[in-house]
């Protein structure tokens, strides 16, 4: 039973529970007081409480000096003022000393307008800073295809710390040195490409400032757009159309498929298609290929292979499971490789003149696209990659009215898709719409009832059990790197018997993907953008991946049979284990 005290903030009286914390109550209370390093990830049951920023210092009555909010446990009776110049003027100096040893080039910088510093900066209507000295100066990191360092821009927060150590157990970040010369980076401060870093890109979403950003890739976007001799084609996976609304001021989860095509042509690709034909093909070749191993007593559990933080992951830090995930390629990667060859065989178009861009809700995808083994002959499948808050910005700068475009289809072929296809984008989606393919084929009967609702849901970790007409199938789902870990350990130990597992890096999934509109703080966001999958997925005609006419065409005219020899070439790829740094 819930003990609870009573705390008077600003003349306010609250009950709230004995754990919470001074700003938890003022959230109660309906009182607003500035935080920075602060993060409270209720879903994830992980919150940030470094305390470094001293942003929240709050007045707590019979104490000598201030205290900050975020972590000063609440006490009965304690009476506490948010609002005296005392604490709003430590929180101007706090501030102003962060801002003194930043750089001040917020009208070129990544983040300018989404940056946490700036507003808070705005909100405490500071005009001037009164404290000038040396300020930190480092090498810009730009090492790898995926994310970006400037040690110049960290305020030391620690938020991306948390999510790289306890939310993703990756371990790649940590506070170095010591007092004026503290920074986060890895160990050493290696470049990031030496280190064993996923790319998942969570470090980069709860990042305040510019200190971590994703390798932009717009400008090579408009160059090839822009290039006469250039065929472009681009391909937008499930997660992005639940989600780009939000950058043009729509509610969280508004479905915005047909907007979305009408603003891709309006930039200027060729051809718009959707990566969920991508996401149908793997399901034809993941299905397949779980059948096989279920029948010919083949390495199990298997693991879905589609998030590539994923499968780096398992690469660095589980190098003797590296037989255990599925050998398809990702879907976005699939899609690339057929539009090279299937699309620009029907199209009579030279596959080295065509230019694939993929829009992702992921920052990973940037670094899996330049991997060798996944390139096709003397040409990457994806030549370029940019996240959902790219593209965003891309539609901005074209000056395109988003929310008031019409509503147009994709284009065919490679185009139609299948709700199985949509789901896709969140935790639970691609087990599920393997499911739906996998119970058929192995049954011979149809499935009528295509829901599988007990592999929903947002717990990190959880299992669940699909009856294939007598043959039972056991599942695992994790979602965030660290449920991954405590899935596979147990595996390892002999604890889990599994005979497919879905993992995805991102909490939530893709809906949930570093390259997403920020949304970290706000839970509400990401279950809305899941509610909005299923929409997505309800309102399809067809709803079965292996039911899709456009799919059923490409393998009759092209690969074949399903995990088939030509299919096996072009769509499936291996793994190697790799040293753990």
């Amino acid at each position: 039973m819930k003990e609870y005290v009573k705390v008077t903030i600003n003349d306010k009286e609250v009950e709230v529970p004995r754990e919470y914390t001074i700003l938890n109550a003022a959230v109660e209370a309906g009182i607003k007081i500035p935080t920075l390093c602060h993060l409270d990830l209720h879903d994830l049951k992980m919150v940030n409480r470094t305390a470094s920023c001293r942003v929240c210092m709050v007045e707590v009555e019979n104490r000598p000096s201030l205290a900050p909010a975020c972590a000063t446990p609440v006490n009965d009776g304690m009476v506490i003022h948010t609002d005296t110049v005392k604490a709003i003027k430590a929180r101007r100096m706090s501030v102003e000393l962060l801002l003194s040893n930043h750089p001040t080039d917020c009208l070129i910088c990544q983040r300018n307008l989404r940056c946490e510093l700036q507003s808070l900066a705005q909100d405490l209507n500071i005009r001037e800073i009164h404290y000038s000295g040396k300020r930190n100066k480092y090498h810009l990191d730009t090492s790898s295809q995926a994310v970006i360092k400037n040690q110049d821009k960290c305020i030391l927060c620690r938020r991306c710390e948390t999510a790289c150590n306890e939310i993703q157990t990756c371990g790649i970040l940590s506070a170095l040195n010591r007092g004026f010369e503290t920074v986060v980076g890895p160990a050493f401060n290696l470049p990031m490409v030496e280190t064993s870093c996923t790319y998942c890109g969570q470090c980069v979403a709860v990042c305040p400032t510019a200190a971590l950003t994703e390798v932009n890739h717009t400008r090579k976007v408009w160059k090839a757009l822009h290039n006469p001799d250039k065929y472009v084609v681009v391909q937008v996976a499930p997660a992005i159309r639940v989600a780009l609304g939000e950058l043009f001021g729509m509610e969280a989860g508004t479905i915005v498929t047909g907007k979305l095509a009408a603003a891709l042509r309006k930039l200027g690709f060729d051809q718009v298609y959707d990566t969920e034909f991508g996401a149908d093909v793997t399901i034809m070749e993941e299905a397949k290929e779980l059948i096989h191993r279920l029948e010919t007593g083949g390495r199990l559990p298997m693991l879905t292979s589609c998030c590539p933080a994923w499968v780096s992951f398992i690469e660095h830090q589980f190098p003797d499971m590296i037989d255990v995930p599925s050998t398809c390629k990702s879907p976005h990667i699939m899609f690339g490789t057929l539009a090279k060859t299937y699309l620009a065989e029907k199209m009579g178009i030279d596959p080295n003149k065509m230019v694939v861009v993929s829009v992702m809700p992921c920052v990973a995808k940037k670094a899996e696209a330049a991997r060798t083994e996944l390139s096709l002959d003397d040409h990457d499948n994806v030549d370029i990659v940019v996240t959902t808050r790219e593209l965003g910005d891309m539609l901005k700068e074209a000056g395109i009215d988003f929310d008031k475009l019409p509503d147009e289809d994709f284009d065919h072929p490679l185009g139609e898709s299948t709700g199985a296809a949509s789901i896709f984008g969140t935790t639970g989606g691609v087990i599920e719409a393997a499911m739906r393919t996998a119970y058929e084929w192995v049954t011979g009967e149809t499935l009528e009832n295509v829901e599988f609702k007990q592999l929903r849901g947002m717990e990190g970790l959880r299992e669940a059990t699909v009856d294939l007409k007598g043959k039972e199938i056991k599942i695992g789902i994790a979602h965030g790197l660290g449920n991954a870990r405590q899935l596979l350990e147990d595996i390892r130990n002999g604890k889990g018997e599994y005979h497919a597992i879905e993992i995805m890096a991102c909490p939530g999934g893709c809906i949930g993907g570093g390259g997403q509109p920020y949304h970290y703080g706000n839970d509400e966001i990401v279950k809305k953008r899941q509610q909005a999958i299923y929409r997505e997925d309800q309102r399809k005609s067809i709803r079965k991946s292996h039911e899709n006419p456009e799919v059923i065409k490409l393998y009759e005219e092209y690969l074949g049979e399903p995990y088939g020899e030509l299919a096996k070439k072009l769509l499936h790829t291996k793994f190697e284990a790799k040293e753990r740094i």
